[in-house]
């Protein structure tokens, strides 16, 4: 189910990081090199599969941008806010 822009805005208290904008919730990573960022993302990935739900996402040397909506509600629902909650978990896990 679709959340309106007011729960949207009241879940991400719960995510500093993030920002929602364009039907999708924002974060950009930033890691110390490539190899780190890279590590960060294949560990994602793996949390995406096990979810079944997948992230429009971009990596520049050591920069992360992920962006997560649900395609088929054309917006954010619970299941984009339970893989940022996953995501969040991953890179607290290597600081």
């Amino acid at each position: 189910m679709k959340l309106d822009e007011s729960t949207i805005e009241k879940k991400l208290l719960h995510f500093p990081e993030w920002d929602y904008y364009d039907n999708a919730i924002h974060v950009e990573l930033e890691f110390d090199n490539f190899k780190d960022c890279f590590s960060a993302m294949s560990r994602i990935a793996f949390e995406c599969e096990a979810q079944n739900h997948h992230p429009n996402w971009s990596n520049i040397y050591n920069v992360l941008k992920i962006s997560l909506s649900t395609h088929d509600v054309d917006g954010v629902t619970n299941k984009d806010f339970k893989l940022a909650e996953a995501i969040e978990a991953i890179v607290e896990s290597d600081e």
